[in-house]
């Protein structure tokens, strides 16, 4: 029988072969993603309205249902020299690149995150270590 996570407020799941952990936050879509020491990343669900909608210009309508995946990292032993699509913000002296005011700004280009698969570790500068 496969582990689930209740569909109830602060229901957990323990990892039999580790320290992760997985909390169902008070919001239906919310969950807090925890390793001892390592990181804590809470994943939430929100709807995009037509006001967004508009802005962004998604053009969704009546008949959709579209969402975000509003993700937050902590990190607790990542070193300064981090760098990536992601690690790049942890990074001790970092500044933004990104042009403020533009609809959809992007970080960085092909040279920089281009890797040969999906979960391949080949990006020129994935530097992700713990301390």
């Amino acid at each position: 029988m496969q582990d689930i996570l209740p569909n109830i407020e602060d229901a957990q799941w323990t990892s039999k072969a580790s320290t992760l952990t997985i909390t169902r936050s008070g919001r239906t879509s919310e969950i807090v993603v925890k390793t001892v020491n390592k990181f804590k990343i809470t994943a939430n669900v929100v709807p995009i309205g037509k006001e967004e909608s508009r802005i962004h210009n998604y053009g969704i309508t009546d008949d959709d249902c579209f969402a975000h995946l509003d993700l937050s990292f902590w990190f607790y032993t990542l070193n300064g020299a981090v760098n990536g699509v992601l690690g790049q913000t942890y990074a001790d002296n970092y500044k933004t690149r990104a042009k403020m005011g533009v609809k959809m700004s992007v970080l960085g280009g092909e040279r920089e995150f281009l890797s040969s698969g999906l979960f391949a570790t080949d990006c020129a500068v994935a530097q992700f270590k713990s301390t």
